[in-house]
């Protein structure tokens, strides 16, 4: 009961004023992402991809940087539009970084907005795939079943 306890307890200071924005979004990541993606970005056998080493790399290719804030869990997600941004940045910067493209502008409250007015629902996962095609063949680090 006390580890419950302690999760509600964050969970609410997630949303308080004065909170650090990066601390509200990893709070959000743990409650809103981490079950299907894992602590670490892994992703799971149930279909969700992973994300570390690879979502930064979606920026870098046309279409990329929309797609991000349109597939249904981050369109989806049981967030205001403002930690929604705070969260898909901190997804960006904690499980990438190595792949932020040199000048990346952070995404703005306008563009989640958009993105969640444009949800992608049954071809996410093709295009997707196009997506990764993309850029592992523009890295020339084509991956065997994507």
């Amino acid at each position: 009961m006390k580890p419950l306890i302690l999760l509600l307890a964050l969970a609410g200071a997630a949303g308080a004023p004065g909170v650090n924005s990066s601390a509200r979004a990893k709070m959000n990541w743990m409650l809103n992402c981490q079950g299907c993606h894992q602590s670490d970005g892994a992703g799971s056998a149930n279909g969700a991809p992973g994300l570390a080493g690879e979502v930064s790399r979606f920026l870098g290719v046309k279409g990329g940087r929309e797609f991000l804030t349109r597939v249904p869990g981050v369109a989806n997600a049981a967030l205001p539009n403002d930690q929604l941004t705070e969260l898909l940045n901190w997804t960006l910067s904690t499980f990438d970084p190595d792949h932020l493209p040199a000048g990346f502008e952070p995404y703005n409250i306008d563009e989640i907005a958009a993105g969640r007015a444009a949800v992608l629902v049954s071809d996410a996962p093709e295009i997707r795939a196009r997506l990764v095609e993309e850029f592992s063949a523009a890295e020339g680090t084509a991956k065997k079943g994507d």
